[in-house]
């Protein structure tokens, strides 16, 4: 790990000339592989070739989180079977798809809550929250050829219901060192995304820079959004054992090296409010604080990226002096497989040496379900988890969280789901060696 400690002491202009230097590797590999597929020559009948547009639609997701906005756009539009089809507001998704068609705009946006009841609690014993998020892409350049430019945004209003504690921060009132629901904050309005993507190289090389969200890139598996995946945090991005930033401004560039291999690379601030986005040119250019990353994986298709995937991901936050959190880094690793179509299996662990992160180390392993893709959905999973000590103190117990849920798509719009969560020795609370948490999430999508 020498050559990591190294890395890690480079200032923020070194960042950027690593990530040129990744850009060139990249390049390197992806023109090989460019040159390849130009050299080969497809026709209409041909079966081996894809047709543009189809072609787009797998390199926009194939490196990214079902969060990000153009995924969730396309996961809206195109990959949900209800349990009651309807045409509800068919002309205003009419129009959105019109609107994309002749302006390259494509436009989203979805209301969620949450509600959590605990069966004890030194503290609150439940949480009720909900969240409005508006979100699109504009596609300003494109050759056709999958590479192409556009701006992307994402905002959101996050609101406790009255005087109840938000869903995000009911596990420290139960003394657990883990978060539920960790976006249905009590923040209100936030800048969530404003930043450019810019896909090269025929779209297997993509760069994104301005107000991101690295969670959207960094760690990613298809059961870890909290709005349609699992409730807990340790079954998400890091598995609690990666000090994730707030989203602010960051630089990430990614691609494949060949059919199958791909590396992300970036950097973020460490610092930034998303609630003050103004604040944050202050934060990332003269408290120099950032969280810094580095990705290698396979996945076994493109087509099923991140469904059949395995990804080693490399992390380092600096030191934050007015958090008085030490800087630290840690290694993720992640396997998951689809089975039969319908069973996404998955284990994953993580290691973290400071850095303010929730737990050291973190192992999870679990499944979802799906008669049909995009249907109603289960997810079972449990998570072994050592409270990071820098964090928290030394000598807490270490923690063990099972977790069940089950989502049901009603209609292409509206997905509710019922959670259960089991909880053994919650390291913070010395009153309780068990705990249930019961949830309720639902999801409107427009």
């Amino acid at each position: 790990m020498q050559w990591f400690d190294i890395y890690m002491l480079l200032n923020p202009c070194r960042k950027i000339l690593l990530i040129t230097g990744l850009a060139g590797v990249l390049a390197l590999g992806i023109s090989v592989q460019v040159t390849a597929q130009e050299d080969m020559k497809c026709d209409s009948e041909s079966t081996g070739c894809e047709d543009a547009e189809s072609s787009e639609v797998v390199r926009s997701g194939s490196l990214a989180g079902p969060e990000q906005v153009e995924n969730r756009l396309h996961i809206d539009s195109n990959q949900v079977t209800p349990m009651f089809p309807s045409s509800f507001a068919r002309g205003y998704f009419d129009w959105k798809d019109r609107i994309r068609e002749d302006h390259g705009l494509s436009l989203g946006g979805d209301y969620s809550f949450g509600y959590l009841k605990a069966s004890d609690s030194p503290g609150a014993d439940d949480a009720f929250g909900g969240m409005y998020r508006f979100f699109g892409s504009w596609e300003a350049t494109s050759d056709g050829e999958g590479n192409s430019g556009a701006l992307i945004w994402k905002i959101e209003h996050r609101h406790a219901y009255g005087s109840n504690t938000p869903p995000g921060s009911l596990g420290f009132e139960l003394g657990y060192v883990g978060l539920f629901l960790p976006p249905f904050s009590d923040q209100g309005a936030r800048l969530t995304n404003l930043y450019w993507r810019q896909r090269m190289k025929g779209g297997n090389l993509v760069f994104v820079g301005g107000y991101v969200d690295v969670t959207d890139y960094v760690d990613v598996y298809m059961l870890a959004s909290p709005w349609t995946g699992f409730f807990n945090f340790a079954f998400s991005t890091g598995s609690a054992s990666m000090p994730v930033p707030n989203e602010g401004l960051g630089l990430g560039l990614g691609g494949y090296i060949n059919d199958n291999v791909y590396m992300i690379g970036g950097f973020a601030d460490s610092n930034s409010d998303p609630a003050n986005p103004g604040d944050g040119f202050d934060t990332f250019f003269n408290d120099h604080e950032y969280f810094s990353h580095f990705e290698i994986g396979w996945n076994s298709t493109r087509e099923t990226a991140f469904l059949n995937n395995v990804h080693l991901t490399l992390w380092h936050a600096d030191e934050r002096k007015a958090a008085a959190t030490p800087d630290g880094w840690g290694a993720n690793i992640s396997f998951s497989r689809l089975i039969n179509e319908h069973w996404t299996t998955f284990v994953r662990a993580g290691y973290a040496n400071d850095g303010g992160s929730l737990l050291e180390t973190s192992l999870v392993g679990g499944f979802g379900y799906q008669t049909v893709p995009g249907g109603n959905q289960l997810g079972v999973a449990y998570n072994w988890g050592k409270p990071n000590k820098s964090s928290w103190g030394p000598g807490l117990d270490d923690q063990h969280t099972l977790e069940v849920f089950y989502r049901i798509q009603v209609w292409k719009e509206l997905a509710i789901t019922p959670d259960i969560q089991y909880i053994r020795n919650p390291a913070l609370n010395s009153e309780d060696d068990t705990l249930w948490v019961f949830g309720l999430r639902a999801r409107l999508a427009f």
